[in-house]
C-alpha cells in the first residue's frame, strides 16, 4: 500500500505577525490568509524490513534509521522525525518499517509557510496510514505543538491552520493556543480580480525566519511600544482586508497592503532591507498601489498589487533585480490524503 498527502502553501494578505506569542496571548491576533496552488507533498511506502527511510527530494537529503521508538533530533530532517516521535509516544509503536518521501514546491525560508505546511502534509499522511482520530483543528494544533513546543522552532500559528483548512480565512488567535478559523465566502469575481492583480515575486533569497520572529517576540516582552503599536495596526489591517474582500472593494486592496507594509517594518529589525525597499519603491513607481513582504520578512517572496493591467509594467520594471514571478491560483481545499 502507498499513502499520500498534500497541503497547500499560503500567502498572508494581512495581519502577519499577530499570530506570534506573546503578542496574541496578551492582545489577541488576527490574520487574513489564502492558500495557493503550490504544495507540500508526503508519501509513505511500507517496507518489509524494520527500517525507517526519510527522504526530502527537493532538499536532496536522506536519512535511514532502524524502526525504534525515538528518532534522534539532530538537525537532519527533524520535522519528519519530530512527527514520528510524537505519534509513537501518543499512539504506540508503528506496525511496519516505511519510506517517507517529501517534496515542497517552494524553497524553505521563502515566506509561504513551507515548514509548517510540510508538517501538516507529513502528519496528514501518517493520519491516513494509521487512521488516527484527528479532525482539522486537531491536525493543525498537533502540527503546531510538534513544531513550536516540542522541536522549539520559533514561529506563529497561522501556517498550520491555513494548510489544514485551505481557502481564504480570517483567523483569530487568543491566549492558551486558542485559534478560530473563519472561512470567508468571497464572490468568485472578487477573488479572480485579486488573483489577476496580485503578483507573487520571489526575490531569489531566503532567510531564517526564526531570528526575526524571536526579535519580534522579545519586543513584546520588553514592552517596546513602537513594535506593539505596529502589531495593533496590522491586526486592524486584517479587519480592513476582510471587509474589502467581502464587499468587493478590490480597488482598496493596494492601499491596505501599503498600510501594512509600513507598519510591518516597525515590528522588528531585519523584516525589510535596502534591496527589498528598493524593489517595493520600484514596483510603486511602475504602477503598483501597494504590496507586502511574505512571511516573517528578510527575504523570500514579496507581493505587489497592480490594478488596471499595470502588472505588465511592474514585471518589466523588476526584470533586472534577479528574482522571478511565480504563477499561482487560489485554492479552496486544504490538506488532502489518499491511499493507493
Amino acid at each position: 500500500m502507498i499513502y499520500r498527502s498534500k497541503a497547500p502553501l499560503r500567502i498572508g494578505l494581512a495581519g502577519g505577525g499577530t499570530d506570534v506569542s506573546p503578542y496574541c496571548d496578551q492582545y489577541g491576533g488576527a490574520i487574513l490568509n489564502a492558500t495557493i496552488s503550490l504544495f507540500a507533498y508526503a508519501t509513505i511506502e511500507l517496507l518489509k524490513e524494520p527500517v525507517i527511510i526519510i527522504e526530502a527530494v527537493d532538499r536532496n537529503e536522506k536519512t535511514t534509521h532502524p524502526l525504534t521508538d525515538t528518532l534522534p533530533i539532530d538537525g537532519q530532517l527533524d520535522l519528519a522525525k519530530g512527527i514520528y516521535n510524537h505519534i509513537v509516544r501518543e499512539y504506540g509503536p508503528l506496525p511496519s518499517g516505511f519510506r517517507l518521501t517529501t517534496f515542497v514546491d517552494a524553497p524553505a525560508g521563502s515566506g509561504l509557510g513551507t515548514s509548517s505546511t510540510l508538517m501538516v502534509a507529513i502528519l496528514g499522511v501518517f493520519v491516513e496510514w494509521l487512521r488516527l482520530p484527528l479532525g482539522e483543528y486537531d491536525i493543525a494544533h498537533t502540527a503546531y505543538v510538534i513544531e513550536r513546543e516540542e522541536l522549539k522552532m520559533a514561529g506563529g500559528k497561522q501556517d498550520q491552520y491555513a494548510a489544514t483548512f485551505g481557502g481564504v480565512n480570517f483567523m483569530e488567535f487568543y491566549e492558551g493556543n486558542t485559534v478560530i478559523v473563519n472561512p470567508l465566502r468571497i464572490k468568485p469575481q472578487y477573488l479572480y480580480e485579486l488573483e489577476n492583480n496580485l503578483l507573487l515575486y520571489f526575490t531569489a533569497t531566503s532567510r531564517l525566519s526564526s531570528d526575526i520572529i524571536e526579535a519580534q517576540s522579545k519586543n513584546v516582552v520588553d514592552k517596546n511600544q513602537q513594535s506593539i503599536d505596529a502589531m495593533h495596526h496590522l491586526k486592524e489591517q486584517a479587519r480592513m482586508m476582510k471587509e474589502a474582500l467581502l464587499k468587493g472593494k478590490v480597488h482598496e486592496i493596494g492601499a491596505i497592503l501599503d498600510y501594512g507594509f509600513k507598519f510591518k517594518k516597525q515590528m522588528a529589525k531585519g523584516i525589510s532591507n535596502s534591496k527589498m525597499d528598493e524593489l517595493y519603491e520600484t514596483a510603486l513607481k511602475a504602477g503598483a498601489t501597494g504590496g507586502k513582504i511574505s512571511g516573517a520578512g528578510g527575504g523570500g517572496f514579496m507581493m505587489f498589487y497592480c490594478p488596471n493591467n499595470l502588472r505588465y509594467n511592474v514585471k518589466e520594471a523588476l526584470a533586472n533585480f534577479g528574482g522571478d514571478f511565480r504563477s499561482y491560483q487560489f485554492t479552496e481545499r486544504g490538506l488532502s490524503s489518499w491511499t493507493i
